[in-house]
């Protein structure tokens, strides 16, 4: 048969293919590997351009760090970047030398698709409270089965048929978060039945050998009643004064927050080019994290609600200074202070990442710094 229907029925079963290759080319999945020298297993969710998951440093199946992880996806440029949230749970085996992942880190990886179904996360690990600090190598595969088991096992099971709906994530999210009480190997006397303390006797008295009182009898009491003594009678005092007036005072402006809050360096940053993207997220758990920005002592931006998604602002290069000062002050502390922002820089092409963190009594600072 030839001609056009001959053409569409030869496109068919290339259609069907590509379409049922193309969900396995996701970052969602479990991944194996090492990062920094250590045996890892990573669980990773793309939500929008968020990740969320876990990451699994073990020695053995008895001997691991868990930590929730929180990162985000380019999809331009194929990287991922996440990092090493809170820890959750450590375990560790009665033989074991040590547990790894003791220090949290932040990873840096592209994401690759060979061919033949493989697909690869390459890149470097470094220090999460320093990202120049590089530790060492990240080097993950997605796997097709996990080591450990979690709740986020349902929903990578179930993304590309309807556990990709956000309600779904942030539901997970809050149960496979809350911390694990931290467990380790204990000698076997832990098996024998916990002794309850017996409250002390005094030795003196044997309650099973003492006879009960006999009950005492009393001849009725006749109750005669008197009058009031009038020398005793209390007259309740009569307020004759107005309550006092109970002003409310007004919280302090976020102006006024920012003249008084210390502020703390952070980190600084090289600025060419013709504009300055940033975009600011919540680099904790979403709890109504809220921010105002100001650039060199000028409030610029106020009442930033701090989510998973970016909320991006461009500046103007031109329009800076050759040395700029950008100052985050926290106009609430959310439901879990303190207020925490992962801010990343689009400069010219380059990209600078910084975690920020404000509270009370401080405001993070990054300086900007134009570069010829």
């Amino acid at each position: 048969m030839t001609g056009p229907f001959s053409r569409i029925i030869l496109f068919i079963p290339l259609f069907l293919f590509f379409t049922i290759l193309s969900p396995a080319q996701m970052i969602t999945g479990t991944w194996k590997g090492k990062i920094n020298r250590q045996k890892v297993e990573v669980k990773i969710i793309q939500q929008g351009d968020s990740l969320t998951g876990t990451s699994y440093y073990y020695e053995s199946a008895n001997t691991y760090r868990r930590y929730s992880i929180k990162g985000y996806f380019d999809q331009n440029t194929n990287e991922a970047i996440w990092w090493d949230d809170q820890l959750l749970e450590e375990k560790s085996g009665r033989f074991s030398l040590g547990i790894p992942g003791k220090v949290p880190l932040l990873s840096r990886a592209d994401f690759n698709c060979p061919g033949g179904g493989k697909m690869m996360l390459d890149g470097k690990a470094a220090r999460k409270e320093d990202d120049e600090d590089i530790k060492g190598d990240v080097h993950l595969d997605k796997s097709s089965g996990p080591v450990f088991q979690d709740e986020w096992d349902f929903v990578i099971d179930n993304y590309t048929v309807g556990a990709n709906d956000p309600d779904i994530i942030d539901s997970v999210a809050s149960l496979a978060g809350r911390p694990v009480v931290i467990t380790a190997a204990q000698p076997s006397r832990t098996s024998s039945p916990e002794v309850q303390p017996v409250p002390p006797q005094s030795p003196s008295v044997n309650r099973a050998e003492t006879p009960a009182a006999p009950p005492v009898t009393e001849a009725p009491v006749s109750v005669q009643k008197t009058q009031p003594d009038e020398r005793k009678t209390v007259t309740p005092a009569v307020i004759t004064s107005a309550p006092a007036v109970v002003k409310a005072i007004p919280p302090p402006a976020i102006e006024e927050k920012f003249k008084s809050r210390q502020k703390v360096f952070i980190k600084e940053i090289p600025v060419t080019g013709d504009s300055l993207e940033l975009r600011f997220y919540d680099n904790a758990e979403i709890d109504g994290d809220s921010i105002s920005l100001f650039l060199n002592g000028n409030l610029i931006f106020s009442h930033i609600r701090l989510t998973g998604n970016a909320y991006t602002i461009k500046l103007s290069v031109a329009d800076m200074e050759p040395v700029n000062e950008l100052i985050m002050v926290a106009e609430n502390l959310g439901a879990i202070p303190p207020n925490t922002s992962y801010m990343v820089a689009l400069v010219n092409g380059q990209r600078h990442d910084a975690y920020l963190s404000s509270t009370e009594g401080s405001s993070a600072m990054i300086r900007l710094v134009k570069k010829e």
